[in-house]
């Protein structure tokens, strides 16, 4: 698909079919992720794949917000990413390199997700990125190590629902050129 109709198609998906998403699908979507550029290569965005049943219905009752839980009903799979801690945007002594510090792992992860969601719709999937959860909670379910922060929750499925794109600000209203 050519890139630009890639960003144009995708959309965030708030209600799916009860259709399943294979690993290999999956697998796919995080080898996209991994190609995009982290801070001196650190490469610390990790991802947590939930397909079992069981454990979606737990992470969606326990993890999620009720309207999030509601809007992923029929999803088949959660992808909890984190990014390890105090690595990328650190110097080896551990010092922050400047004022953003761990914002550099935020950074970095939202560049991976965002090649992790394109590489979705390319494979005819769609997905919700969702930042209202509980964290204690998802670290519990999933026993996730202290080490990575928990960012955000990505519902990944097949689309039940076409919505309108939102319309997006003028380039002349966000950019400034010097």
């Amino acid at each position: 698909m050519e890139f630009d109709a890639l960003l144009e198609q995708r959309r965030s998906i708030r209600r799916y079919q009860a259709r399943p998403v294979s690993k290999e699908q999956i697998t796919q979507m995080i080898i996209a992720a991994q190609q995009a550029p982290t801070w001196k290569n650190s490469q610390t965005g990790r991802y947590h794949v939930v397909m079992s049943q069981p454990l979606l219905d737990q992470l969606k009752e326990q993890g999620l917000a009720r309207f999030n839980a509601e809007n992923t009903h029929d999803a088949q799979v959660l992808i909890v990413t984190t990014f390890v801690k105090d690595r990328s945007g650190f110097e080896k002594s551990g010092e922050a390199s400047n004022e953003l510090g761990n914002g550099w792992g935020c950074y970095d992860l939202g560049l991976q997700n965002m090649n992790l969601l394109l590489k979705a719709e390319e494979l005819g999937l769609s997905t919700l990125i969702m930042g209202i959860r509980d964290a204690d909670a998802i670290r519990r379910l999933l026993n996730i190590d202290e080490s990575e922060t928990i960012v955000s929750v990505i519902s990944v499925g097949y689309r039940d629902i076409d919505p309108q794109k939102p319309q997006r600000k003028a380039v002349t209203d966000i950019t400034t050129f010097y």
